[in-house]
């Protein structure tokens, strides 16, 4: 138990230098390390705490706190529904931000601000506004990133107004199902606001006093950008990274990256911006060795203090003079390594066994054999500590921001999700084996220990089982050797009627997929990780004045694409995100979950076409985007897809908007529908009327829809088929009303990579193309020249025996007797 005077128990503000760590029940985690760190001597920026007794004390004053637990009661009557969730925090947050701070309080915020100033000799000095909540430090828990700091807030208004937006912040939709979920009494949980000196960042960025990758306790390492450190800890940029050894205090390593964007205070209206690092300072290191070498300092005296490791958030100001500008702002502990730090190390591969000892199985996604060591990661922040390259990563699912873990893993196992879902379709792009569904992964697969992953049968084994690895093995070794042996088919690929295109996600690997398959084009080129590269919520992006990072960020991951296969086709699917897949984007939680728009099942909810119709201004940064890529590249076979259509009238909406900005059908310029929805196929005549050139069949939605089967379900994978007759007819129907009008026809989903029969079907049906995954181009090509000489035989042999017929008819009977 904690024992505090009463004064401070009661206090409605208290200054830095009156906290020290075990404060966290007065002012929560965040306010009580500033304290603890300012009193060890530690640079840290000032400023006071608005505490957590002044928040309990606004309650109560002004009648609200029943208001906003009955609320609660009363809105969450389904504990699994986000619905009733987003319904009581807006609702929530709207009352405690309308509601007037009583006057002891608002006075006491006002006049530590005078002090502050006076303290810094300014008239409104700038200052970050930071949630702190008690419940940080609860063992077992983790309330991290669920409440909202604001930067460069000036003037005593305006800081009235961020403190409570603070307070209202303990009641996001993601807090108050966090605490629901796990039992926390929404009334035990209070929050503190940080009041703390802005420091004018010249560079910033985070430092961990191990190595966050291996555990290494002799190392120091640093990663900062130029701007606010907002840009690292969001992802924004690639940092520069900087090894240091804990002893000694020698760098041993720089890495300069490539930084683009940088998050700065705009010097006329004094809020944060977005903006464009100048060329000449993109690939400089933002740090001098004498600040790196302050800094680890610095992180050696914390960690000392502390007796743990530590994660430590670092700001340089541009105003001060060296070393007056390293400035601390956050300290907390390392949570991976120093958890496990208690567990056994595996150092090295076990020895090879013989024996197969099946541990857990599932659906095999993406085929292949895979031995290595397990990391069982269950979000971002531990796949970027604990992932190294080779690694089998182990989580729950996969969504696009997982794209750069998966692309370091040499296997993927999940617990959930179908045949169709992100991480069976990305692996597979990717060339990665992957096992989806197993259910219970996470749970029963351990980390550091060495496993098997045989993703032709979905199976994980216990060790490394050398049958099973030693032919990939062998097939590597004589790789070099392998050309002269390749079969002719795969130097001279047949020529197809039917054209054979490639889906693909991911830019970078566009001209490795070329050179390797020569696919007659893209079918579908998915824009959900262009959108990952640009690091932001595009309403975000909007609100801060970087749309033309957007329309820059996917005509450069477009043009990568179109220029490689040019000029054959590149037809692009405008951005089909779901709510739920973008919430961990900066701004994803307000413009998603705030705004109401993750609904129970996102694949059915606010997406496609229907959410161009309601935020038009992102869908013209798309066709602007576009635009760029054909008129200022000239990369004229760039066409476009409208997926997930429910409607004539918002194809003929999302049509006006294309021809608006700039994008007019032409003999160059073709425009598609994805035919995902039942009634787009059974109103595919009006479609055509409406001016589409082509349809693309996503059989990954459609059957699910036809057959009403959440595809992303594990539990009812079993009879989630393509090959549905009902499935089938739809296909049937589309196709053919589509070549009585001259309409393009082609399949974007995963039916054509995963069953041959359905390539079968659909050649024979008159398909115009099939566009198939990366690893699948070469083999569904000769299964398609395969096909076609079949049809063209049967064609011939009726052809010859109606001509025998008649013959045989004409003929007269002694003629046939002559022979």
């Amino acid at each position: 138990m904690i024992h505090v005077s009463k004064d401070k128990a009661t206090a409605l503000i208290l200054w830095f230098e009156e906290l020290r760590k075990d404060d966290v029940p007065l002012v929560g985690g965040k306010c009580a390390n500033l304290g603890e760190m300012i009193n060890a001597g530690i640079p840290v920026p000032p400023g006071f705490a608005v505490s957590a007794y002044a928040y309990k004390r606004f309650l109560e004053l002004t009648g609200i706190a029943e208001k906003v637990y009955t609320i609660i009661r009363e809105t969450v009557k389904d504990v699994n529904d986000p619905q009733q969730y987003q319904e009581a925090s807006k609702k929530i947050r709207q009352l405690i931000e309308s509601t007037p701070i009583p006057e002891e309080i608002e006075k006491a915020i006002r006049e530590a601000y005078r002090k502050l100033n006076a303290k810094l000799g300014m008239a409104e000095a700038f200052v970050a506004v930071r949630s702190s909540a008690t419940a940080e430090d609860l063992p077992g828990s983790s309330f991290a990133g669920q409440q909202e700091t604001f930067l460069n807030v000036r003037g005593e208004d305006d800081l009235i107004h961020y403190v409570r937006r603070c307070w209202s912040s303990l009641f996001t939709p993601r807090a108050i199902f966090y605490r629901t979920q796990r039992g926390f009494p929404h009334e035990k949980v209070l929050i503190s606001v940080a009041v703390q000196k802005m420091v004018n960042s010249k560079a910033a960025g985070v430092m961990f006093t191990l190595h966050p990758v291996t555990g290494d306790r002799s190392k120091i390492v640093i990663e900062a950008s130029w701007g606010l450190g907002e840009a690292v800890v969001s992802g924004s940029v690639t940092p520069d990274r900087f090894v240091v050894d804990k002893d000694t205090l020698e760098v041993l390593s720089k890495e300069i990256a490539d930084k683009t964007v940088e998050y700065v205070r705009d010097p006329e209206t004094g809020k944060t911006i977005h903006a464009e690092v100048p060329p000449e300072r993109r690939k400089i290191p933002c740090l001098t060795d004498e600040e790196i070498k302050r800094l680890a300092e610095l992180a050696k005296r914390i960690e000392q203090h502390y007796g743990t490791p530590q994660d430590i958030e670092f700001a340089i100001d541009k105003d001060l003079p060296f070393p007056e500008n390293v400035f601390i702002v956050q300290s907390r502990p390392e949570t991976v390594w120093s958890v496990k730090a208690e567990e056994k190390p595996v150092e090295k591969a076990p020895a090879p066994t013989e024996e197969f000892v099946p541990v857990i199985k599932g659906l095999p996604a993406s085929p292949g054999i895979y031995a290595g060591r397990v990391k069982v990661v269950l979000n971002h922040e531990e796949a970027a500590k604990l992932m190294e390259e080779g690694d089998i990563l182990v989580t729950k699912m996969t969504n696009p921001d997982w794209v750069p873990y998966m692309r370091m893993a040499g296997a993927i196992v999940t617990d959930d999700g179908g045949m169709t879902c992100h991480a069976a379709i990305v692996s597979r792009e990717l060339g990665i084996p992957c096992i989806v569904g197993t259910r219970e992964a996470t749970k029963v697969l351990k980390t550091g220990t060495y496993y098997t992953v045989d993703a032709t049968s979905g199976v994980v084994y216990e060790g490394i089982v050398e049958s099973l690895v030693k032919p990939k093995r062998e097939a590597v070794a004589a790789a070099p050797g392998a050309v002269a042996a390749l079969p002719q088919w795969a130097v001279y690929p047949p020529v197809t009627a039917t054209k054979i295109y490639v889906n693909l996600s991911i830019p970078d690997v566009a001209e490795k997929v070329f050179n390797e398959s020569h696919p007659d084009g893209v079918g579908l080129l998915r824009a959900e990780h262009l959108m990952l590269s640009v690091g932001k919520h595009p309403r975000l992006l909007i609100e801060e004045g970087g749309a033309e990072k957007m329309v820059n960020a996917f005509a450069e991951g477009i043009r990568k694409v179109a220029q490689v296969f040019f000029p054959r086709p590149v037809v692009y699917r405008f951005l089909d995100f779901k709510p739920d897949e973008f919430l961990s984007l900066p701004g994803g939680e307000k413009y998603e979950e705030e705004a109401g728009h993750v609904g129970p099942n996102p694949l059915i909810g606010y997406r496609g076409a229907f959410r161009y119709i309601k935020e038009p201004d992102i869908f013209r940064l798309e066709c602007r985007a576009i635009r760029k890529v054909r008129e200022e590249y000239g990369l004229k076979n760039v066409w476009v897809m409208v997926p997930f259509v429910r409607r004539v009238e918002e194809f003929k909406h999302c049509l006006k908007i294309m021809e608006e900005e700039g994008l007019r059908k032409g003999p160059d310029f073709k425009v598609w529908i994805m035919v995902e929805v039942p009634s787009t196929v059974l109103l595919i005549d009006k479609f055509i009327e409406a001016g589409i050139d082509g349809v693309s069949f996503g059989t990954n939605d459609l059957t699910m829809l036809i057959l009403g089967i959440d595809r992303d379900d594990a539990s009812v994978q079993e009879i989630y088929d393509e090959r549905n007759l009902a499935v089938l007819r739809a296909l049937s129907h589309v196709i053919r009303i589509c070549r009585e009008h001259g309409v393009t026809t082609s399949i974007c989903g995963q039916a054509p990579s995963n069953y041959p029969e359905i390539v079968e079907f659909l050649v024979k049906e008159g398909v115009t193309s099939l566009s198939v995954n990366p690893d699948k181009v070469m083999e569904t090509r000769m299964l398609v020249a395969s096909i076609e000489r079949k049809v063209l035989l049967e064609r011939l042999a009726r052809v010859e025996e109606q001509g025998k017929a008649q013959k045989r008819f004409f003929q007269p009977r002694w003629a046939e007797e002559l022979g």
